[in-house]
């Protein structure tokens, strides 16, 4: 018994379906695939901002205000060790530049003036006239240089997202910070 097989002319008129087929089903496919990828991105962009406010505000209670305020920067986007301009991994838009860290008094502003080191923060303290420059205090978080707004989230797809014409600017939260101030540096000689 032979297998039924169409006529070779209606056999012709079927080739390339399934390449047609194929184009129309991943297009949609490929489409549903980048954007979840993308969801996962801005997912771990969005955590990872909060847990680099957590570790350099976390850093900042306990080391010298006066002299390790870069590094810290660097160390809570997870170089250690590193040395001018570093970015967060896997998320360009965020860098040490972007992580902003405050020192406040009792009532919760800005210290003004600032202690010169940990020895005269702690004088500071002790002191009833000077409890302004008495640093209590530290918030740490993740901001534009402009207006401490959120930075904004930059897809890896957005190429394909301006050829479609969308505009897709989300911000990151600023993710705020705010510990009490622990030994800031201080070493007792």
């Amino acid at each position: 018994m032979k297998p039924n097989r169409l006529p070779a002319h209606a056999e012709s008129r079927q080739r390339g379906a399934t390449a047609v087929e194929f184009a129309l089903v991943s297009l949609f496919f490929f489409t549903l695939l980048l954007g979840i990828v993308e969801l996962g991105r801005l997912m771990y962009v969005w955590n990872t901002v909060q847990e680099v406010t957590r570790r350099a505000a976390r850093e900042a209670v306990v080391r010298n205000f006066s002299t390790d305020v870069a590094d810290l920067r660097r160390e809570a986007l997870f170089r250690v060790g590193a040395s001018g301009t570093v970015v967060l991994p896997a998320a360009g838009e965020i860098s040490n530049a972007e992580v902003r860290i405050t020192y406040l008094d009792v009532n919760q502003a800005v210290v003004s003036p600032a202690p010169t080191d940990p020895a005269d923060n702690l004088s500071a303290c002790a002191d009833a006239s000077r409890v302004s420059s008495c640093i209590r205090y530290v918030r740490a978080e993740v901001c534009d240089a402009d207006n401490c707004q959120g930075v904004f989230y930059r897809p890896v797809i957005g190429f394909l997202l301006a050829v479609a014409g969308a505009d897709f600017r989300i911000r990151i939260p600023i993710s705020p910070v705010v510990m009490p101030a622990e030994s800031m540096g201080f070493a007792p000689s």
